[in-house]
């Protein structure tokens, strides 16, 4: 499927800025769908030639959440012909409207042109079932004179409007609360939800009449919030200039929720008719928000906490191990040492992840000093190549504890003392699996070796954690380099 840009780029010879209008209109298009009970298409006028003639061709189309949509087929890629109202008056300037049926229904249309720079780039369509006509609602009296004045505003060329938004905030819809206001800031109408929102906001009183912006200045608990929504209002009914830097959205608190508002000015012919104010009760998602974040916290101190008690642990074993004469048991202590060191560094890792994820490129890029200078007395030089990618927690702790003990036992019962060696790890990953090779150039495995009878503690540890934890598969095998290869191939999600 070919998106906006694609299709204005292969079909238009409009410029950069006039593509880019067309875009941001149809980011913010939604709204004018919700408050038309319409869906809404963008049709613009290709580059002819003499094998094809220019024809108007739509690329973008928009249901109403509102309402239920009249246009049930994708009309993106179809070309607007003889049964629509004259194109020709439409991009000269003018707006246009008919009717036509479709099966039970009566489908009306207006067809608005898209100005920009003072020139006609597109062509809207609103398509509503005109099949019966009945008194609108107050609800939707307002939201059809606010679609109006949007509608003319994308004729001018100035819907949707610059504005700033760095923190991110998605879009109340009109649904979650609709207040219209009046050029001097007064509420001229509220919609249900709205009401609700500012009754959980702790204003009780008939909300029509009331200036906006004091009612909400009296009701938020700090006073920047207060006085940039305050702002933000009256320049949305034209009392102020509009600031490209200011947004128009906001997220505040007040006494006992947390709201999310939108202005959206409304300026038909350049004449401020008044505003739109969406807003939206998020209370219970930024409780919920609030909640998470606290138990990632608690999570990431557990893991620092168990960190500190791996290296205590660690510490520990290093001194006995110093302490011991005889050369088995500091062996057996040095390695234990290594092996709860590496279970240190997950935690450490995770400690200072927020999504219980660990990049086990860099897991291993850390561990390697540890494991050369527990070894002592090796020249060894260790290689990475290709990546092993970033793993969940449950799959990374036995998996780098394998790792560790594969590495080790290459480093161990591969290499000479004083050797120079080299030791090669191969990461190669796809959608379903991970493959880990490691390789040496060391003596290679004894005559008659078998994975499954070694008493190798650490190997034991292996197949253990590879079979059983991870449900993967251990191979030991010649290298190419005439060592030792270990491949571990475990199943990944």
């Amino acid at each position: 499927m070919s998106t906006l840009a694609d299709l204005l780029a292969a079909h238009t010879a409009l410029t950069d800025e006039g593509a880019g209008q067309l875009q941001r209109l149809v980011a913010e298009w939604q709204l004018l769908a919700d408050l038309s009970f319409a869906d809404l298409l963008m049709s613009v006028r290709t580059v002819g030639s003499d094998d094809e003639p220019s024809r108007v061709l739509t690329v973008a189309q928009c249901r109403p959440n509102t309402a239920s949509t009249v246009l049930p087929r994708d009309e993106v890629g179809t070309v607007l012909g003889g049964d629509s109202p004259s194109l020709d008056a439409v991009f000269a300037g003018y707006r246009a409207t008919d009717t036509v049926a479709d099966g039970a229904i009566t489908v009306g249309r207006q067809l608005w042109p898209i100005g920009y720079g003072g020139e006609v780039i597109a062509v809207l369509t609103r398509a509503v079932d005109a099949t019966t006509q009945s008194l609108p609602s107050p609800l939707e009296a307002a939201y059809s004179e606010c679609a109006d004045d949007l509608c003319q505003m994308v004729s001018d060329g100035s819907f949707p409007l610059a504005e700033d938004n760095p923190t991110g905030l998605s879009t109340p819809r009109a649904g979650d609360g609709f207040i219209r206001l009046d050029p001097d800031g007064a509420v001229v109408y509220a919609s249900p939800n709205a009401l609700s929102a500012f009754h959980r906001m702790g204003y009780s009183a008939e909300l029509s009449g009331t200036l906006l912006a004091e009612v909400v200045t009296t009701l938020l608990t700090d006073a920047f919030e207060a006085a940039d929504a305050a702002q933000m209002l009256k320049m949305a009914v034209g009392q102020r200039p509009v600031d490209a830097d200011v947004a128009m959205r906001m997220e505040v608190n007040a006494r006992r929720a947390t709201v999310l508002i939108r202005a959206v000015p409304l300026r038909p012919t350049s004449l401020s008719t008044g505003a739109v104010v969406l807003i939206r009760d998020v209370t219970e998602v930024k409780r919920r928000d609030l909640a998470l974040i606290s138990k990632d916290a608690t999570i990431r101190e557990i893991h620092h906490r168990v960190k500190n008690n791996l290296q205590s642990v660690s510490a520990l074993l290093r001194l006995q191990a110093r302490r011991t004469s005889y050369p088995e048991a500091r062996t057996a202590l040095t390695e234990a040492d290594r092996r709860v060191a590496s279970i240190a560094l997950v935690h450490e890792l995770l400690s200072g992840s927020v999504d219980e994820e660990l990049d086990l490129d860099e897991v291993v890029d850390r561990l390697m000093p540890t494991l050369l200078d527990a070894a002592g007395g090796t020249h060894t030089q260790v290689y990475r190549r290709g990546r092993l990618g970033v793993l969940p927690a449950e799959l990374a702790m036995p998996l780098v504890m394998v790792l560790s003990e594969l590495i080790q036992n290459s480093v161990e019962h591969g290499m000479s003392e004083g050797a120079h060696g080299q030791i090669t790890i191969t990461g190669n990953r796809d959608m379903r699996r991970l493959k880990v090779s490691i390789s040496d150039d060391g003596h290679g495995l004894p005559r008659g070796f078998d994975v499954s009878t070694s008493e190798n503690l650490g190997l034991q540890i292996v197949r253990t954690l590879v079979e059983i934890d991870l449900g993967g598969v251990l191979e030991l095998g010649a290298s190419d380099a005439g060592g030792t290869t270990a491949t571990v191939t475990v199943p990944v999600r």
